[in-house]
């Protein structure tokens, strides 16, 4: 047989490079940076490239993920599974089936094959978590069992498990790695975790559902968003000291997921039923403006390291909307998996 003509022949290279296939189907390589959805319904994970708003691959983890975090160098994804079953608004927890422990962890993704490595000890239901800058230790939220764990990464194992409040929610670890700071929805505080120590130093009140905390670059600000009474606190990350509380203006709004921009002037919250996107300037502790109809129930919300395109993650639509910070717009609504939750987006 004749070989193809060579125009041909580098087309055909051209379309095999653009595609990695492996033993679960075959996936694009991107062009921009990799925007990872966590889809609690679906079990698997969307990988969008930012620059052409695509999804490029899915990644099935396991039951349940949630929240999700990259390692430093970007090699590798974590994503917390859990065996317990979804509890929406209304329904009592006491009538669900029992949950299926054998399922909790911490899936660990290599993000160059898109395969799961193993699964790592977590502690019961785990659902956010956060991981040291050296990647050495995983610091857990246990929501049903009120504590925090700290998972050695190289063992995977559990090495201690830290008391904190009922229901604990949000886990992000101050830029430095010298304190994990642990939201809890039961008794509305905020609980910091010395992670050389591993003993609680202080507790922080805030507002009532407390959910995710961020942190400004240089690691001066922790902002804890809280769903009851539509308030977003501004905390000294150095004394854990409260420097103010900000109500958002709109009546629905129900702060969920936290953001901050690269340069760390403005802080980015969604609103989960009220639709929106709160972008918040840091220094004069102000609403810029609000971004209305983002999506169903934004959650997770991730900024570009250019800081030129926000994603939220928005469940009950089963989308990711795509915002330009600079003019308040909405870009794109990229189809994901079933109730996205989380995102994280690579360097």
């Amino acid at each position: 047989m004749a070989s193809a003509p060579r125009p041909f022949r580098v087309l055909a290279l051209v379309l095999l490079a653009a595609t990695a296939c492996g033993p679960r189907g075959c996936s694009q390589q991107a062009s921009g940076p990799l925007v990872y959805v966590s889809n609690e319904g679906s079990d698997d994970l969307s990988v969008i490239d930012a620059a052409s708003n695509r999804v490029i691959a899915t990644i099935p983890v396991g039951k349940r993920p949630r929240g999700l975090r990259l390692s430093a160098d970007g090699t590798r994804l974590y994503v917390a599974v859990s065996g317990s079953m979804r509890a929406p608004p209304g329904v009592d927890e006491d009538t669900l089936p029992p949950p299926d422990r054998t399922a909790d962890g911490i899936a660990l993704v290599d993000t160059k094959t898109r395969q799961v490595l193993r699964v790592l000890e977590s502690g019961d239901d785990p659902e956010s978590f956060d991981v040291t800058p050296d990647g050495q230790r995983l610091y857990v939220s246990n929501e049903d069992a009120a504590r925090t764990s700290v998972v050695d990464v190289t063992t995977g194992k559990v090495t201690h498990a830290v008391p904190v409040g009922g229901e604990p929610e949000g886990v992000t670890l101050r830029p430095d790695g010298r304190f994990a700071w642990v939201t809890s929805e039961e008794d509305h505080h905020v609980y910091v975790i010395d992670t050389g120590t591993q003993a609680v130093v202080a507790r922080i009140p805030v507002g009532g559902r407390p959910r995710a905390v961020a942190f400004t670059p240089d690691g001066a600000w922790a902002f804890v968003t809280a769903e009851q009474g539509r308030t977003v606190t501004r905390v000294d990350a150095n004394t854990h000291q409260v420097q103010g509380t900000l109500t958002l203006p709109e009546a629905g709004a129900k702060p969920m997921g936290a953001g901050v921009s690269p340069d760390g002037r403005t802080l980015y919250v969604t609103t989960g039923r009220g639709k929106a996107l709160a972008v918040i300037d840091v220094a004069d502790w102000k609403v810029l403006r609000t971004v209305q109809d983002v999506g169903e129930r934004p959650w997770g919300v991730g900024v570009t390291p250019d800081g030129k395109r926000l994603f939220t993650a928005n469940g009950p639509s089963n989308d990711v909307s795509v915002i330009d910070p600079a003019t308040g717009q909405v870009l794109a609504r990229i189809p994901v998996g079933t109730l996205p939750w989380g995102i994280a987006i690579s360097r």
